[in-house]
């Protein structure tokens, strides 16, 4: 049900899940739960209104305004398709909180066919499960238009697009849902997005649930107090914009990548517990950003190599050498997202062998910059 995501794809994109089509494991037994415990910060956090799920395939000739919602734990920016007339466009990118909607076209839109494709955020590092959409059409990786979306240019990548079925909502618009196979409604999902950030950020908010308790709230205030962010911070309408900041900045706790190069940067971690060395990738990090790896546990060791990648997601060559930051230590990865803790003969189960450097992290916390040489 799930296929490989290339690098390529984690890179440039991401993931419409419809339901019943992605396998992402519930987490802390709560299959078919409806806790409602609402301490401090689950009514802080009190979102939109909850709503049906829907992103089935259909041919519409007219719709109102189109509305995108987000009902994953996930910060998503996402970017729409229109066919129409045999023309295809495509447009983006649209950024949408968990629990928050978006009216990405006003008025009415003619179309044939609505199209949807929506990625993570590079601070998630290791994105989710890519979308199987039908359609394959260009975006660019900033804000863009293009108006002939089936033949890609110089600058723009082909993604998959998925069509979708908007069904109509109160306001007038037509409206259309992001959802996990977790199936959180939208108080779970913001509460799940702020322990997802939390577990990136390196403090123990897991699991990742939806289910808010003493656990999170602790993660939550000790993470705000060390950011120097006021704990009003969680009731402001740029309540994530200030989570993601405050994560893509060093910090004191595990392992921090700053990306100070002008490319984007693929890296993997692994992880050495004593018993069994797991490696892990692809995480993105933007020119400009850091990322935490999300790394659980008390690990013993913990080893990192990163790689700079062109606009084709390519690597990006220096005085013709593959410009990457790895070490001596020989650990399995490959082109597509990986994990694996089989660590021998990389080659024979389709895994390459590649260099990765020790981490000190006696002192707390390490952060690794990678800049040009």
């Amino acid at each position: 049900m799930i296929k490989a995501a290339t690098r390529k794809e984690i890179v440039t994109a991401g993931h419409v899940p419809a339901i019943g089509e992605l396998a992402y494991p519930r987490r802390g037994g709560l299959s078919g739960r409806k806790i409602r415990r609402r301490p401090l910060l689950t009514r802080l956090l009190m979102p939109l209104p909850a709503a049906a799920v829907c992103l089935l395939v259909s041919s519409n000739p007219a719709l109102a305004g189109l509305k995108l919602c987000n009902r994953m734990s996930y910060v998503i920016e996402a970017a729409i398709g229109v066919d129409d007339k045999s023309a295809t466009a495509t447009r983006g990118w649209f950024r949408i909180d968990p629990a928050a909607c978006r009216v990405v076209v006003q008025g009415t839109l003619a179309a044939d066919r609505i199209l949807l494709h929506a990625r993570a955020l590079g601070v998630y590092g290791a994105s989710p499960v890519p979308q199987n959409g039908g359609d394959t059409l260009c975006v660019a990786q900033q804000d863009f238009v293009i108006a002939a979306a089936r033949q890609c240019r110089a600058g723009q990548t082909a993604v998959p697009f998925t069509q979708i079925t908007p069904t109509p909502a109160d306001d007038g618009n037509m409206v259309a849902y992001l959802a996990e196979d977790a199936d959180y409604d939208d108080e779970q999902a913001r509460l799940a997005a702020v322990q997802r950030l939390l577990v990136i950020a390196g403090y123990d908010a897991a699991p990742i649930d939806g289910v808010d308790g003493p656990k999170t709230q602790s993660a939550l205030a000790a993470f705000l107090k060390s950011r120097g962010l006021a704990a009003d911070t969680v009731q402001a309408p740029n309540f994530f914009s200030a989570m993601i900041e405050a994560v893509q900045a060093p910090s004191a706790i595990g392992l921090t990548w700053c990306n100070d190069t002008p490319h984007k940067i693929m890296a993997a971690v692994a992880t050495d517990d004593g018993k069994q060395v797991v490696s892990r990738g692809w995480y993105r990090i933007e020119p400009g950003k850091c990322v935490h790896p999300d790394v659980t546990g008390q690990p013993r060791q913990i080893f990192s190599f990163a790689e700079a990648v062109d606009a084709d997601n390519h690597a990006v060559k220096f005085k013709d050498r593959p410009l990457n930051w790895g070490g001596a230590k020989q650990l399995c990865t490959r082109e597509n997202k990986f994990e694996t803790s089989e660590q021998g003969d990389c080659s024979s189960r389709g895994f390459a062998a590649t260099g990765f450097v020790p981490v000190d992290l006696s002192g707390g916390g390490k952060t690794l910059r990678f800049a040009m040489p």
